[in-house]
């Protein structure tokens, strides 16, 4: 935690950390196995070009990641899309982006439920009804939570070190694999990236807003822009290079993954499939260890995010943003907001077991999960060009990056975002139609200004 210091009567935070240390804490937040649980369901969505859709949804999050670090230069203080929005464009449209954001906030969990259980369901417990499997993975979840478990920064790091160990030794025998099945032709191909007769565009953009699941959480740099030294340039780079570096290293995952099983119709399961692939090039060691570090990271997933929605829950209700007497209920002995981490409980719970009678329980959850993400960036990239190309009146304009750079960048989240699936588009409609009649009816229709949500407190 940077240290305070004091001038005067003004107390700010030390600027200590540097561009690497921003870099680190980046790919902390995505995680190096973000794109395998990903993976099975992301080659049904673009019949077998996953690697392809990864570097489409880089290209947008680069640009987005530009836009939140020339915005975060501006307001070092927010970091968020939503005070972007607010600040920039207009407080209304900005608590709309908010709210938005706070279905994602909402979900977070549910996506991690989804997979946990479904991987348990399918390959352990197989006996035991998904049902009952979600019940106990929520219950569990939620108990840890009302009982104040948290993760220590220790904790995370050995997480994170086994998730490198166990993709490192994916690296070294899917590369043997190939060498010693197929030789040179094995490991080098463009058929991941491009084959004439399974490729299709609508598919690619369809499933890009899938796999674009991989990068959520980049955004994350841009709260620590008080601490940086040089955050006008460091927060803008970290965020450009963990968007970047986050796109290599799943693009080289998920390739080998295609190499080594490019038949995605034969997976036994879509949501464990990258636990077959390395089961066929290391056995049971590797599916196993594969196994027990994405469990674990949606488990601590699903813990922080949880707890993370809860504050921000109990945020929103001390302020008044939501009624009181229930959101900002708070447990006097755990300290913990105990309402609503049983909220956040029950539509986890409830939200896995409606996706999973729909069918493809985790592709819907993920979609759900990018309805609000892509608002966010498209309102980032919106803002920005707003603020650079609009609002600074009488100086020197850059035309590539203050006008083009950042309307290419809400065009291409606009289009990831419009090719999200109907069931994601009805229900994050339905949730953006309610926060619009609320801030309507709170605002005497939109005549004052909206109540802040605070999202420092997640």
């Amino acid at each position: 935690m940077p240290e305070a210091i004091q001038q005067g009567s003004e107390i700010r935070l030390r600027k200590v950390l540097t561009l690497w240390d921003l870099i680190f804490y980046g790919m902390v937040l995505i995680q190096p196995t973000a794109p395998i649980p990903l993976f099975g369901v992301a080659q049904k969505l673009s019949n077998g070009h996953t690697v392809t859709t990864i570097f489409v949804a880089m290209f947008a999050m680069v640009i987005t990641a530009v836009s939140y670090g020339r915005m975060a230069a501006v307001y070092p203080s927010a970091g968020s899309a939503y005070t972007y929005v607010g600040r920039t464009i207009n407080p209304h449209l900005g608590f709309l982006i908010g709210w938005a954001m706070l279905l994602d906030y909402v979900l977070q969990p549910l996506i991690n439920v989804v997979w946990i259980s479904v991987a348990l369901h399918s390959r352990y417990i197989t006996a035991i009804p998904f049902p009952i499997t979600a019940l106990a993975v929520t219950a569990f979840i939620t108990i840890l939570n009302l009982i104040g478990i948290r993760s220590s920064a220790r904790t995370n790091k050995l997480l994170l070190f086994a998730m490198c160990a166990v993709i490192g030794v994916f690296f070294v025998l899917a590369v043997h694999f190939l060498l010693h099945q197929q030789h040179w032709a094995g490991l080098f191909s463009f058929a991941p990236f491009y084959d004439p007769a399974t490729f299709h565009t609508k598919l690619i953009w369809q499933a890009t807003s899938f796999a674009a699941l991989t990068y959520i959480g980049f955004d994350g740099i841009t709260t620590l822009s008080e601490d940086v030294h040089n955050p006008r340039r460091n927060v803008l780079l970290a965020t450009v290079l963990v968007c970047v570096l986050t796109g290599l290293l799943s693009g080289a995952e998920v390739y080998l993954g295609q190499r080594i099983w490019p038949n995605w119709h034969t997976f036994p399961n879509l949501e464990t499939a990258f636990m077959d692939v390395c089961h066929r090039v290391g056995g049971p060691f590797l599916f196993e260890a594969m196994g027990a570090v994405l469990m674990l990271a949606a488990l601590g997933s699903a813990l922080t995010g949880g707890l993370g929605a809860a504050r921000l829950l109990f945020g929103m209700g001390r302020d008044g943003v939501l009624p009181r007497g229930f959101f900002a209920h708070i447990h006097a002995e755990t300290n913990t907001p105990t309402y609503n981490i049983l909220l956040i409980g029950a539509v986890a719970y409830c939200g896995a077991i409606g996706l999973n009678y729909v069918g493809n329980a985790y592709e819907h959850a993920g979609e759900l999960l990018n309805f609000g993400a892509f608002l966010a960036f498209m309102g980032v990239n919106l803002s920005s060009f707003w603020h650079f190309a609009l609002l600074k009146r009488g100086e020197r304009r850059r035309i590539f990056a203050d006008i083009v750079l950042p309307l290419i960048g809400f065009a291409f989240c606009a289009s990831i975002w419009w090719n999200l699936n109907i069931l994601a588009k009805i229900v994050g409609g339905i949730w953006f139609l309610a926060g619009a009649s609320y801030l309507a009816a709170t605002t005497s229709g939109f005549r004052r200004a909206p109540k802040m949500i605070d999202f420092s407190e997640s």
